[in-house]
């Protein structure tokens, strides 16, 4: 067994999985890709753009030789004898290096090492040649997409006022290219509630009780989901998937497929979340409640010195961003699969070390995450509700719209 396969293997078993042979090369690549992302601390908005590029580019690989379903961006001619493990591992290992230069030795080291592991054969050189091919394809296609755009965010103030000056995430992604949606706003959301309407005193009085780094409202269970949560890259989110195509048994094209469609939504859907955020700019429970007194509303009472459970994050609160990520993957597993019921999936976290959860309904999972981002102090309940709809809408377009099965009359 080649050290490749022992490192996934050993990945999987440590949530009890059992991963089918021929679609190992999918998880390995995955694995390799979230662990390039952590060990360079990429934010989600990247990360979540790299994992789209790579996965869409492994499944069209396979694609090209198997033909069974509708490319994502291109399927090119090959034989099919040409070595499916070697045209994905070339596709995914390709477009990391393309899409970053700097790393670009360390990357390509990664992948000789690999191929290194998969007999010398012209079936292997064949797949070699068309990873290559197919990942410069999406390379071009996603050069300039926007997601190197300058941040020319610009503060609200007035002149000689002062305000906070660490830059906010992601300020230019709404102009980034979607993978899938007609547009950025395709499922924006209406405006967040009215400031003087009893939900919003429901809404802010639940997370200023709940979320506060003092609270004695929240339960224990409430603390545990706040700090599990509190991750946010593929860690938490991709050995959902892996766990899955284990269970399910998913052969090689698959197991690309449900990979590439997952990252597809969730690269939408940071796309579409920062779209309304920077589009409606709304203010965050620290702001509100140590503001209480100037909302209009006389049940908010102001706390001027309450904190979140943790640092908030620099970007507007509506919608939650965790919530639409959430729910991006589960409304793919769902609409996949055809039912929200799954084999029971444990996952751990790396900001709650020795904690584990378990889930075995896709939508109790993206519960989960929704909630706990109140619990955190970061989000209101309304804000998590419209989050996880547009998450759910853009799993749901995804899978619909891109990468379906081919009629067989066709083929």
């Amino acid at each position: 067994m080649n050290r490749h396969r022992r490192t996934a293997i050993a990945a999987i078993a440590l949530l009890g999985m059992a991963q089918s042979a021929s679609a190992d090369v999918i998880v390995d690549w995955n694995i390799k890709a979230v662990d390039f992302i952590v060990s360079h601390k990429m934010s989600p908005p990247p990360a979540e753009r790299l994992l789209a590029m790579a996965h869409a580019a492994m499944f069209d690989a396979v694609n090209s030789i198997e033909h069974r379903y509708r490319p994502y961006l291109v399927e090119l001619p090959t034989s099919a004898a040409a070595s499916r493990e070697a045209a994905a591992a070339t596709a995914a290992g390709t477009v990391l290096a393309g899409a970053n230069p700097a790393a670009k030795p360390e990357l390509n080291a990664a992948l000789t090492a690999y191929l290194a592991t998969i007999p010398d054969s012209a079936g292997k050189a064949e797949g070699v040649k068309l990873g290559e091919a197919v990942a410069l394809k999406m390379l071009a296609a996603r050069a300039n997409d926007g997601a190197n755009a300058p941040d020319i965010y610009r503060p609200r103030t007035s002149a000689g006022v002062y305000v906070p000056t660490v830059t906010p995430l992601a300020a230019h992604w709404p102009g980034v290219k979607p993978f899938a949606l007609a547009s950025a706003s395709q499922f924006r959301p209406p405006p967040p509630i009215s400031l003087t309407s009893a939900e919003w005193a429901a809404n802010y009085n639940e997370i200023k009780e709940l979320g506060g780094s003092a609270s004695t409202k929240r339960s224990a269970r409430q603390t545990e989901d706040a700090r599990f949560w509190l991750a946010v890259d593929g860690r938490v989110y991709y050995p959902f998937i892996r766990t899955l195509a284990a269970e399910k048994k998913l052969d090689l094209i698959d197991c690309a497929r449900l990979f590439a469609l997952t990252a597809v939504a969730r690269a939408d859907g940071l796309i579409a979340v920062f779209d309304a955020k920077y589009h409606y700019e709304f203010w965050r429970p620290v702001t509100a409640i140590r503001n209480g007194d100037i909302d209009g509303n006389p049940a908010t009472e102001r706390d001027a010195a309450w904190r979140p459970f943790d640092a908030t994050p620099m970007h507007p609160e509506y919608p939650c961003a965790h919530c639409i990520e959430s729910a991006a993957l589960a409304g793919v597993v769902q609409t996949v699969f055809d039912t929200a019921n799954i084999p029971e999936v444990s996952i751990t976290s790396p900001t709650a070390p020795g904690v584990v959860h378990h889930w075995t309904n896709i939508r109790a999972f993206a519960d989960e995450v929704a909630q706990a981002r109140i619990w955190a102090g970061f989000h209101y309940r309304f804000s998590t509700k419209v989050g996880q709809d547009m998450g759910y809408k853009i799993g749901e377009y995804v899978v619909r719209n891109f990468m379906q099965p081919v009629a067989a009359a066709t083929r």
